[in-house]
């Protein structure tokens, strides 16, 4: 299927193989299609395939001892998920749920294991990919355990900004769109406690809201206050950027 070949072509993962490797990728895998709020994956699921979002969104979480989300991470299109079933095996952890409507590729593990083995651009793209988000998880651990509510919001619409901010006219564009409970998922917190952090941060010029829809026009300020850095390309606009297109082709259900 060309659009399949496609979308495995232009994920950085393999966009330096040869065409009969990526040919051989799309012949041992599936797409899917998830309708909004659907579980691709849940813990104790067999983990012996990693995932390439093709289209939609999907969020990675745990479930704590009291029922409520722990948002892990979040992944857009282009983005590869679930990859710890390329080193462990066994079965899942976390919960994978889509966000809207999605397509995913199920690239079996064993696949990704020989493309390791032969192609030392896969396996070092696999190796950053899995620190990176280690960092990211660890950042936000350390940002729990020693801010406050306000100060753990910053640093979330910075790491958004890292991975869903535009330089706009109007400031830095966030192309995902939260609701309060999420952001609450995602820094510990009540969406009570969201609702009141946001309208203040609005009120002290950092943020601007329109429903879901946040501009971060302080970014810098931010940044400082909780001691990260801003990514130049969200300084100086970048263009000719690769991306994923926001409506991916339909695909049945398997």
């Amino acid at each position: 299927m060309q659009d399949k070949y496609w979308y495995l072509k232009n994920c950085d993962l393999f966009d330096r193989l040869p065409s009969d490797q990526i040919e051989s990728i799309e012949a041992s895998s599936k797409i899917r299609t998830y309708e909004s709020n659907s579980l691709v994956y849940l813990p104790n699921d067999r983990s012996d395939s990693v995932f390439l979002c093709a289209s939609g969104r999907v969020k990675i979480y745990h479930l704590t001892s009291e029922g409520k989300q722990a948002l892990l991470a979040i992944i857009e299109p282009g983005d590869v998920f679930g990859e710890l079933a390329v080193f462990e095996g066994g079965t899942r952890e976390d919960f994978a749920e889509s966000m809207e409507k999605t397509s995913v590729i199920m690239i079996p593990g064993r696949t990704i294991q020989q493309l390791m083995e032969s192609q030392p651009s896969v396996s070092l793209s696999i190796s950053r990919l899995m620190g990176l988000r280690r960092q990211r998880v660890e950042r936000r651990l350390k940002s729990l355990l020693f801010r406050s509510n306000r100060e753990r919001l910053m640093h979330v619409l910075i790491e958004l900004a890292e991975q869903f901010g535009t330089l706009t006219e109007r400031g830095v564009e966030l192309s995902i769109k939260l609701s309060h409970q999420d952001y609450a998922n995602l820094i510990g917190s009540t969406r009570e406690t969201v609702t009141v952090t946001l309208g203040k941060l609005q009120r002290d010029g950092y943020i601007r809201m329109n429903r879901r829809q946040i501009v971060i026009t302080k970014i810098t300020e931010i940044a400082e206050i909780v001691d990260l850095n801003v990514p130049e390309r969200l300084l100086t606009p970048v263009r000719n950027r690769k991306s994923f297109p926001r409506n991916a082709p339909e695909y049945e259900k398997y």
